[in-house]
């Protein structure tokens, strides 16, 4: 068959022998690469096994090398232990020889002295220990002679310097306002006819109004809170021009709030110039009625400033921890603007430094800063002294001023137990009293007497105040129908 496909297509089958021709040596072609490359590879992995090889012999010379130092450091250490053995035994010798001739010196010792070793030696050890006793007493003598000498100069040293840094410029308000008034006729405007205007301001704001003296409008109060809101009414008042009862009404619900907002700025101000900061709002806006609030006489933000930088100094002097007392001696009187609870105000400023979790240690320290309780820390007397420091220093306090205060407050908080009072103002220093009835717990009748009452009680209460007590009932009914827009 093939014969015949040659015979009729001689041309393919000279095509098919080149093929086969070309595929022969293409063949050859590919093993003779392949051997090469074989060949190739063969080379480079004796070339590695060589190295390998070569640098295993290295390793094993180094180890070689290494094992035969070792060999020779461990036959000098060797060495080295039997020459200390040696020297041993021969310390061993010698100790023993000196122990030997030891007891034959005590021997001999014992027989020239009569005495055993053990007396020897006590006679010995209580000769140098009445030596020592006697150089012991002396310099002790000594050093507390000059202690006694030094003592009270550096305390007072530490003491001055610490006062230095109490000196405060606030300036400390007092019990009485005075405003000057544009002209005369603003005296007949306040006033208002029939007096109703003067009348409706001191029963708004709880003042005394003063116009006896020319050009000068006086505000007495000893709530210096109430006193304040009074001076800013009044001031706003004139400056308006319309002064009538239901203007001051407006004004002085206004300002109150005004007010309050001032405290809690004072309370800020407080606490940025004494280095206090992140305290509780509540405790901010008490620490701002400090502005407004007295210690016998002494102005209570000026008496706290003074305080703490008398404190901090102290602490500083003596390396205590400066934060507690600058943070105890910011609050320790803290329970003295607390007035809707009953307590000491030890007692109401530990119970509110408790309930807002301050560090225990300031909480003794305000805690015992009258010695109520015993000392439990160098800090809390600290505290201590520089209440007392701030306090003592001459013309801090005035004690007539404190107990003017008290007793007005005690006169408020007696009328106030009586059933159906909205509110009392003590005005003339406690020889006028009004009482603010609620109308809808009493009537006329029962009005008039609760006024007999409260004057029965004053007169029992407080017999020292000269003069005639004057007690004014008001009970006022109002309605108020507003028009829609």
């Amino acid at each position: 068959m093939m014969d015949i496909i040659a015979k009729l297509f001689p041309q393919l089958a000279k095509n098919k022998e080149e093929i086969l021709d070309r595929a022969h040596q293409e063949a050859k072609d590919v093993l003779i690469k392949a051997k090469e490359e074989a060949l190739s590879l063969r080379q480079a992995e004796e070339r590695k096994l060589s190295d390998i090889t070569k640098q295993s012999l290295e390793l094993e010379k180094k180890f070689v090398n290494q094992e035969a130092d070792l060999r020779t450091q461990r036959t000098e250490v060797e060495k080295e232990q039997a020459r200390l053995q040696s020297r041993r035994g021969e310390f061993e010798k010698e100790k023993s020889q000196l122990e030997k001739k030891r007891e034959e010196l005590l021997e001999k010792f014992e027989k020239l002295s009569k005495l055993t070793a053990d007396e020897a030696r006590q006679l010995v050890l209580s000769s140098w220990e009445n030596k020592l006793q006697r150089q012991l007493s002396q310099r002790v003598t000594e050093v507390e002679q000059q202690i006694k000498q030094t003592a009270d100069e550096k305390a007072k040293e530490i003491l001055l310097d610490a006062m230095r840094y109490g000196v405060t410029d606030y300036v400390t308000e007092y019990t009485l306002s005075t405003l000057m008034l544009p002209g005369d006729e603003y005296k007949g405007r306040i006033i208002g006819k029939e007096g109703r205007n003067i009348r409706a301001f001191e029963l708004a704001t709880g003042v005394e109004v003063d116009l006896d003296e020319e050009g000068v409008v006086k505000l007495s109060s000893f709530d210096p809170v109430k006193r304040e809101i009074a001076r800013i009414t009044l001031e706003q008042l004139i400056k308006d021009g319309r002064i009538q009862p239901s203007r001051i009404e407006e004004l002085v619900a206004k300002n109150k709030q005004e007010v309050d907002r001032l405290i809690t700025k004072a309370g800020e101000k407080l606490c940025h110039d004494m280095g206090v900061y992140n305290l509780p709002s509540e405790i901010v806006s008490l620490l701002g009625r400090y502005k407004y609030r007295f210690s016998y006489g002494q102005n209570m933000i000026q008496h706290t400033m003074e305080e703490t930088q008398i404190g901090v100094a102290l602490a500083h002097e003596l390396g205590v921890d400066v934060q507690m007392v600058r943070l105890a001696c910011l609050l320790h009187d803290i329970g003295k603007v607390i007035t809707d609870k009953e307590g000491s105000h030890i007692q109401l400023g530990v119970d509110l430094l408790k309930r807002y979790g301050f560090p225990q240690k300031v909480i003794n320290a305000v805690a015992s800063h009258h010695e109520d309780t015993p000392f439990d820390s160098s800090e809390a007397v600290i505290v201590y002294l520089a209440d007392a420091i701030s306090g003592g220093r001459p013309g801090a306090r005035r004690e007539d001023v404190t107990s003017y205060i008290q007793r007005m407050q005690d006169m408020e908080t007696l009328i106030k137990k009586h059933e159906g009072v909205a509110d009392v103002y003590v005005l003339q220093a406690g020889r006028e009293i009004r009482v603010i009835v609620n109308p809808e717990s009493l009537n006329d009748e029962q009005t008039t007497l609760l006024c007999e009452k409260v004057r029965d009680d004053l007169a029992q209460h407080f017999s020292m105040i000269p003069g005639q007590l004057k007690v004014t009932a008001v009970r006022e009914f109002r309605t108020v129908a507003k028009t829609r827009n």
